[in-house]
């Protein structure tokens, strides 16, 4: 009789430990939408695979020991590839995001998701989330079925960045090849390279090595809970263009786009944001016709200043500051959801 006492005693113990680190461990919710993490493909050697093929409960077997960082939950919002991310979804995404920040019992997000649009998906949350708790995007080079995935360890590493309290207040961050980016900063410079999101002007906030977070610096631009975006109400947004500049360019492709109604245009200028005066002239009728124009640059690095070769005040535009053409983009739909004047235009494209 009291050895069985003494075994319900222990498994009692047992038991009541097991709650209590699970009580004193953060809870994460993974908020699956697709991409090469969840790709897979016919054999472990194969370059070709289908993305958004796995769910994220698979995703989760395949990484031992995750479940030692905290209470992990999983919610699938879509299952594709990042090139069919859509605004519809990322609307979705950052209204859950949003839900879920708002509750007590949740103390980080993460979001698996697609490399070729992550770093304008991480910028868009970075915008509308409402939250200063950490919200880690993750995503993969490899698709889940190569011989040597990065997926496993990028998503164990994001988790603990999620779960890790000095994540708090920095902003949408993306967790890489042990690198921790800031949603303003990262972009990616490679089309197949495991290396291949990289913070060229500002650096990386931190490291992480399995599991272990070694932080650098805070992101200095407004974002999330600062931010003046809200789109709890919002089911779309303005169309934007994007027109590539280059040697000889035409002025025809600016005129399209405003016939097709877009409401601003981002020019993926030559150097710092310059084109051809044809274009110039193109743009400036634009302008006059209501239409936002924005001086980026399709140089991977560096900045577009007011003013530089081309007469901004004069003609009306937009210089981009840091952000580049994609991320100039998002900015540039959430501001003309409450249209402004040009002056607080630029405002906002230097504080965010």
């Amino acid at each position: 009789m009291k050895r069985i006492y003494m075994m319900i005693l222990s498994l009692t113990f047992i038991t009541a430990s097991q709650y209590l680190l699970a009580q004193t461990k953060p809870n994460i919710v993974i908020l699956a939408t697709g991409g090469t993490i969840a790709g897979a493909a016919a054999s472990g050697t194969q370059s070709a695979y289908t993305s958004g093929a796995v769910t994220i409960d698979a995703m989760l077997k395949a990484v031992p020991g995750i479940e030692k960082l905290a209470n992990i939950k999983g919610e699938q919002i879509s299952n594709v590839g990042s090139q069919d991310m859509s605004f519809e979804i990322l609307l979705k995404l950052a209204k859950r995001i949003n839900e879920l920040d708002s509750t007590s019992g949740v103390d980080g997000i993460v979001i698996t998701h697609g490399t070729d649009t992550m770093e304008e998906s991480a910028f868009f949350l970075n915008l509308t989330v409402k939250s200063d708790k950490p919200v880690v995007m993750v995503g993969s080079m490899r698709p889940s079925t190569a011989v040597s995935a990065d997926g496993p360890l990028n998503l164990y590493n994001a988790v603990a960045v999620a779960a890790d309290p000095q994540a708090k207040g920095r902003g949408v961050l993306v967790v890489m090849n042990d690198q921790i980016h800031a949603a303003h900063s990262l972009t990616k410079t490679s089309t197949t390279a495991i290396q291949t999101f990289m913070s060229p002007i500002r650096g990386v906030v931190g490291v992480s090595a399995y599991g272990k977070n070694d932080w650098y610096n805070n992101p200095p631009w407004k974002h999330t809970s600062q931010s003046e975006f809200d789109i709890s109400n919002v089911t779309k947004l303005p169309r934007v263009d994007i027109v590539f500049a280059d040697e000889d360019m035409e002025s025809d492709l600016i005129d399209a786009s405003v016939n097709a109604g877009a409401k601003g245009i981002v020019i993926a200028g030559v150097g710092n944001g310059n084109m051809t005066k044809a274009s110039v002239d193109a743009a400036a009728r634009a302008v006059k016709k209501g239409v936002v124009v924005v001086r980026s640059s399709r140089v991977a690095t560096g900045m577009v200043d007011r003013n530089v070769e081309v007469n901004d005040d004069e003609l009306g535009f937009i210089a981009s500051d840091e952000l580049n053409p994609q991320k100039s983009r998002i900015l540039l739909s959430l501001i003309l959801l409450n249209p402004r004047p040009a002056s607080e235009i630029q405002k906002a494209f230097n504080t965010y």
